[in-house]
């Protein structure tokens, strides 16, 4: 893999892993599945992970073509999906994102007849939200080629392993981190995407006006 290659896969690697957030998840489903036997999280984890892996690969395969039947230009896309991406920044630096995931699962935990948490909330809108969805039609759209998107896919499926192992280890990881480092890793990270959403935005504004 030369530089401009690497340099595409870390930056779509940081991209997906601030917007998916794993360490933000972890807490979550921890909750969620706390009292229940080991079998049964770590099959939540990996139905999770596996229904959020199908959403996301489909608009990261056929998100293109959908924005063009529906006659979206791409960077109407990008400024759009950049904005959506700010909001959550900021929603993450001033910790709102976490507080409505926790009422999400405050409400899920307050239903018993929902036992299967894999698909709501955790695959979606946890995982596969939003912010997630445009992510990968972002930057798939951006790439140039096979090479570049099978790259770009390369760093999410990364990124969704990366998660299923927090979710795995969601309850020694909680341990470990605590609140504390949870929420001071969830504000640095808002802040790169922060920075991303406004490149996001600035593509797309330059693209239309040239």
């Amino acid at each position: 893999m030369d530089a401009q290659m690497t340099a595409l896969f870390i930056s779509a690697f940081v991209t997906f892993f601030v917007v998916i957030d794993p360490p933000g998840c972890a807490p979550i489903f921890a909750s969620l599945t706390g009292g229940s036997p080991v079998s049964h999280r770590r099959s939540m984890a990996l139905r999770s992970t596996f229904v959020a892996s199908v959403i996301l690969f489909s608009f990261a395969i056929f998100g293109e073509a959908f924005l063009g039947a529906l006659g979206i230009s791409l960077d109407a896309f990008r400024v759009a999906g950049g904005i959506m991406l700010f909001l959550i920044a900021l929603e993450m630096v001033f910790e709102k994102r976490t507080e409505r995931r926790e009422h999400r699962a405050e409400d899920v935990k307050s239903h018993p007849e929902h036992e299967d948490i894999s698909v709501f909330p955790m695959a979606i809108p946890m995982i596969a939200g939003p912010g997630s969805i445009a992510s990968v039609m972002l930057l798939t759209s951006k790439s140039q080629g096979l090479t570049e998107s099978l790259v770009v896919l390369g760093a999410l499926a990364t990124v969704l392993l990366v998660n299923l192992g927090a979710l795995l280890a969601a309850g020694p990881l909680m341990r470990v981190l605590g609140y504390r480092v949870e929420a001071m890793i969830t504000r640095i990270l808002g802040v790169v995407l922060a920075a991303l959403a406004a490149q996001f935005v600035i593509d797309g504004l330059k693209a239309s006006l040239l």
